[in-house]
């Protein structure tokens, strides 16, 4: 079960829905390393050092803010508590806003949340879950998360709500600092059309089990051919990019690629259907065992037949000899009997 990082109420109008926050994602992607000295691979420690009594326990420290130039106030635990503000222990509903409006500023997420009601606010939980469902609307809120004040947005997910944090209007950079021309580019109907086409052929419904992080796991099998002392295989060339001075041309060949693409997927689904519909489905390692397996028995079979022909050929050749000789023999013997008639 996780554990709730934050405990506190939505607050909109007079009503009150005790709730608890918990993280809605975590982070895998990446792999942790560590520092060592590249000498002796002796991992590097990092210490918490003080300028007057040198190396302290990290237990040992506080938080402080710098008022003036070196000059520090501590700050407690019960200080945060104690902020003069309703967003410390509640999520505070301000407007309601189409979910699905055309202002940019609730794209800028920074972290979701799941939230779970208290046992005594499950009622007004779902009530609000079910109207903002049902008006396709969108709570934006304000909330104290880890000693700021942040913005926030509430929608509803599957059986709960989904809280997420958001970027302040004024931490979100204009595009107007960004190089681009102001002029519409013109593009011929050929090339509309066939970017189209290239857009169909690449389009379907979202299957997020499609997706993973194939940086990570390419990164892990380098790491265990390290381990095992073995080379690095090194990656295939990158394919050189390609020149967009004819653009049609380019396009032509992404949609002939894209399509090849979705008839092999297609093509392998349809394999995948097939071998569910089997009595007992096969593995690959199985069906290449039994490949294998069949491969040798014809092979043996063939080598019987080849043993058997020759033992029957080399059989017969053995009586046809023989017949010759007692053929032989009993001509000689008559020879002998017919002289010895002539000389009596």
């Amino acid at each position: 079960m996780p554990r709730a990082m934050w405990r506190g109420a939505i607050q909109f109008g007079l009503v009150t829905i005790p709730v608890r926050l918990f993280l809605a994602t975590e982070t895998r992607g990446g792999l942790s390393f560590n520092m060592l000295h590249e000498e002796d691979h002796e991992r590097i420690q990092m210490k918490v050092h003080c300028p007057v009594h040198g190396e302290i326990k990290r237990s040992d420290t506080v938080r402080g803010f710098e008022w003036t130039k070196g000059q520090y106030v501590v700050l407690e635990e019960s200080d945060f508590e104690a902020v003069p503000l309703k967003t410390v222990r509640s999520i505070e509903i301000e407007q309601f806003v189409p979910a699905h409006g055309e202002d940019d500023g609730t794209r800028f997420v920074k972290q979701s949340y799941y939230l779970e009601p208290e046992p005594v606010g499950r009622k007004a939980f779902g009530l609000l879950k079910s109207v903002l469902a049902d008006s396709d609307l969108q709570a934006v809120c304000k909330i104290v998360l880890k000693d700021r004040e942040q913005l926030a947005a509430l929608d509803p997910f599957g059986p709960t709500m989904l809280l997420t944090t958001l970027y302040w209007p004024d931490e979100v950079r204009d595009v107007g600092e960004l190089d681009i021309p102001e002029a519409e580019v013109e593009f011929k109907p050929a090339e509309l059309a066939m970017a189209k086409q290239l857009v169909e052929a690449l389009s379907g419904e979202f299957d997020a089990s499609r997706y993973h992080d194939e940086y990570r796991e390419a990164l892990l099998k380098v790491i265990d051919s390290k381990v095992a002392g073995q080379p690095v295989e090194a990656p295939a060339p990158e394919p050189q990019a390609s020149k967009l001075t004819d653009l049609m041309a380019v396009l032509e060949a992404s949609v002939a690629a894209a399509r090849g693409e979705a008839a092999g997927a297609k093509g392998a689904a349809a394999e995948a259907e097939a071998a569910k519909g089997s009595e007992e489905p096969i593995s690959v390692e199985k069906a290449r065992k039994a490949r294998s397996g069949s491969s040798k028995t014809s092979a043996s079979k063939a080598s019987a037949s080849k043993s058997a022909g020759a033992s029957k050929s080399s059989g017969a050749s053995k009586t046809s000899k023989g017949r010759a000789a007692s053929s032989a023999k009993s001509g000689t013997k008559s020879a002998t009997a017919a002289k010895r008639r002539k000389t009596a």
